[in-house]
Order: C-alpha cells, then structure tokens, then sequence
C-alpha cells in the first residue's frame, strides 16, 4: 500500500446489513473514506459476516451440520459476499480483488482494498491484525453496533460499566476464551490475544455514527472504548 498512514478497519456485518442492507451508511461511509484519502490516509476495510453469517450457521445447524470448520466456511463466505459488496461501490480506487488472504496483503498503490474472512478457526478481527501486521499499521478500528467496552454484558446486567480505556490483559479477562464460530464478542479472543502480542491499539466505537468515526480519524475526541499496552 503507498506509504502514508495505514488505516484497517475490521467492519462488523451488522452495520452493513442490521436487517436490510443499509444503503444509506455504505454511502456515508464511502464518502467519509474518499475524503480520509485525500489527507494522506489509505484504508484496509476487513468486513464480518454479522446477522447474515449467524443466520446461515443457524440454518446449517439447524439441518444437522456439526463440523466446525464447515460452519466456518458458510461464515467466511457471508464475510466475502459483504466484502465483495463494499470493494464494488469504491470502484477503480479500491484493489481490484477482496483480500482473502490477510497474511499475503500485496503491496500495492491503491489506497483502499476491502478482505473478508479467509481460513477457518478466526475471525474477520484476527485478518484485520494480520493486515496490520503485514502493513505494518499500529491501530485498528473496529466498527461493530456498541458505543463502548462495557465491563459485563449491559443486556443482562443494568449496571454494566462503560470502558473507555484498558488494557489487553484486562480486556482478556471478560471476553471469551475460545473463538467458536458465530461468537459475538467485541473483538475476538484469537485476535485479542495476537494484537497484545504485536503492542497494537484497537478503538472499538459504533459504526453507525460516522461523525464520531470522522472525529477519531482526524485526531479529535471520540467515544469509544480504546484498548492498549
């Protein structure tokens, strides 16, 4: 990618498909990067699979699948459906493939590329911090459909307290330990423990609110739950 600052953004699928495809933030988001791009920024934007791929592992759970693996792939292709959707509206300023091999992200001049989900046992979070480790970005955003971090779940529990900062060893402590395909974390526990290990900075905000997004990419204040060190 060209040498400014690198930007990978893991994008749950819920914010691209929450019930419908949402039309109206593709093309917020599209025009929030194409003016990003403009300030010396490029972009790797790794999709998730969202209700779209729980849906289909529902479904072939439902009719008897087991495997884990196999509940993987119908994931990783939801992810790739999302991608390959995303890469298409960035038309000639995005790579002309998604990435579906973060580990093997060419080094090319286009300031956008768009992956999906690539082997099974990860997340569409753990090919977002290979991406930054073979771009050697230091940051990753992570959009999902939470403002912050909380320190339990706030469905269950009313008095969950929000986080807005930690660190990876304590981040680590109230996710799960395991990833199992479908699972709904804030960040993944493979790719939790991978970034701890690279000393990278993951924000996790809402992607819904691009002017917040908007805020954090200019340097400005944001909400959102940062976790480090």
């Amino acid at each position: 990618m060209p040498n400014n600052q690198k930007i990978v953004i893991s994008l749950g699928g819920s914010i691209i498909v929450p019930d419908e495809i949402d039309l109206n933030f593709l093309r917020n988001f599209k025009a929030l990067v194409e003016t990003e791009i403009k300030t010396d920024k490029s972009f790797v934007i790794i999709t998730g699979g969202g209700k779209v791929c729980r849906r289909y592992q529902e479904a072939a759970r439902g009719l008897g699948v087991t495997d884990q693996d196999s509940l993987d792939w119908v994931g990783i292709y939801s992810t790739r459906l999302n991608a390959t959707l995303l890469r298409v509206i960035f038309g000639e300023k995005a790579y002309s493939e998604i990435l579906v091999e973060p580990e093997n992200t060419p080094n090319l001049g286009k300031v956008i590329m768009v992956g999906g989900g690539g082997i099974p046992g990860y997340s569409s979070d753990f090919d977002a911090v290979l991406v930054a480790e073979k771009t050697g970005a230091k940051k990753i955003i992570n959009l999902s459909n939470i403002d912050y971090v909380y320190d339990s779940d706030p469905k269950k529990n009313p008095n969950a307290k929000k986080i807005s900062n930690i660190s990876w060893k304590e981040f680590r402590k109230i996710i799960p330990e395991k990833w199992e395909p479908g699972l709904n974390s804030p960040f993944d526990p493979v790719a939790a423990k991978r970034a701890e290990e690279l000393g990278l900075e993951v924000a996790i905000m809402n992607g819904t609110n691009l002017e917040n997004l908007r805020s954090y990419l200019d340097g400005g204040v944001f909400k959102g739950t940062v976790i480090s060190g």
